[in-house]
């Protein structure tokens, strides 16, 4: 069925993805995976082909589009391909609004041509072994000394900590931090007692290299606060809901796509001399995934159009992504099942899917931080 919210320059650029997937990403994939890091040739090639940037103005190098769905077809063709590991989502979409909304003239002539041109990568560290999503837990700080901001303190969990040229640090800028004293600061590769931790073993998304990060006395210059000082809780907060969209129709692709290989796979496989397509059981399981990513992807879609036109709140976008979330996992969990023993083989997709997708409850805020968001908005 034709997706209604696509037009044909949507359909172009997704034939242009899947052409670069083919191209500069699944051949070397598996390689990528045993390295536990992506190839930074392959941010340049994306950035070659126009995949950086996308919203950003084109006298920056960017695509010059505030269109989202160009972001939604480049999440859904990298989820289809099994290629989370280039984390361009997480460049566009989660640390690219940052650096368009809030860097000033000057910030934005310094690092917006790499970030489009793939040679500045980029990572955003809030998390710390002692904060996750309750900001009001971090302990980072920066103390303001005159000519320079004096940064300490240590973040984990941090998604392209390793390759990161440009990090955005969540500090403390006064004593209680909390929602009236955290700020950003831009942290740059080279900077002096900036560390970078272990390169961190997960159960999936080998390839996406993730990292621990301390800062002991980093001198960050005046220029590279971004956005307002003691400002940065309404920063983090104005720019979740696409974060949380972007997860959420990466989560509604895999989905799919995992209902797509089991239903060919059921098909084809035989117990007792019949397929397995032809047993109650399995068809009314092959069903009920078909319904509930049906229903989902029509709530996707209606978010995606939403939020292309500046519509989409913070509720409907936690909505979006708890659900489409815990959908991904529970069809990967029955999809594997189906699968029997070839679902539990680390070389076939449904294994991979099933290990790669575990993240998305948990990031960009957990499923159990999404239902409080709603319940407040309900029930105050």
């Amino acid at each position: 069925m034709k997706r209604q919210i696509f037009a044909p320059e949507h359909d172009a650029f997704r034939e242009t993805v899947r052409a670069f997937l083919a191209r500069e990403v699944l051949p070397y994939y598996e390689q990528w995976e045993n390295d536990g890091i992506v190839s930074r040739d392959a941010w340049r090639a994306a950035g070659k082909q126009g995949l950086l940037g996308l919203a950003v103005d084109e006298e920056y190098g960017g695509g010059g589009t505030a269109d989202f769905r160009f972001s939604a077809v480049l999440a859904e063709e990298f989820t289809r391909a099994g290629a989370p590991g280039l984390a361009l989502g997480l460049h566009n979409d989660i640390i690219g609004p940052y650096l368009t909304g809030l860097a000033t003239e000057e910030q934005k002539r310094r690092w917006l041509p790499g970030f489009c041109d793939g040679t500045l990568i980029t990572a955003i560290a809030m998390t710390e072994p002692g904060a996750g999503s309750d900001l009001q837990g971090i302990r980072t700080h920066a103390e303001d000394r005159g000519e320079h901001w004096l940064l300490n303190g240590s973040k984990t969990f941090i998604s392209n900590g390793i390759l990161a040229d440009l990090v955005i640090v969540v500090a403390k800028t006064t004593p209680e931090g909390g929602a009236h004293g955290l700020s950003l600061f831009v942290v740059e590769r080279g900077m002096e007692g900036f560390e970078r931790g272990r390169n961190l073993d997960k159960i999936g998304q080998k390839a996406q290299d993730t990292a621990e990060l301390f800062f002991h006395d980093v001198r960050v210059p005046r220029e590279n606060l971004l956005g307002e000082l003691d400002g940065a809780f309404v920063h983090l907060m104005t720019n979740l809901a696409q974060e949380r969209l972007s997860i959420a129709v990466a989560a509604i692709a895999a989905a799919e796509h995992l209902l797509e290989i089991t239903t060919h796979y059921v098909k084809e496989r035989e117990a007792f001399g019949r397929p397995l397509s032809s047993k109650q059981h399995i068809r009314f399981e092959i069903a009920d995934m078909a319904t509930e990513c049906a229903v989902t992807r029509a709530f996707l879609d209606r978010c995606i159009e939403d939020h292309s036109r500046g519509g989409l709140d913070a509720v409907h976008a936690s909505m979006a992504k708890w659900w489409a979330t815990e959908l991904q996992k529970r069809v990967a969990d029955r999809c594997l099942q189906l699968h029997g023993g070839y679902g539990y083989m680390t070389d076939h997709p449904v294994a991979r899917a099933f290990t790669d997708g575990r993240i998305q409850t948990i990031y960009g805020g957990t499923t159990e931080i999404m239902k409080e968001i709603i319940g407040r908005s309900l029930l105050g």
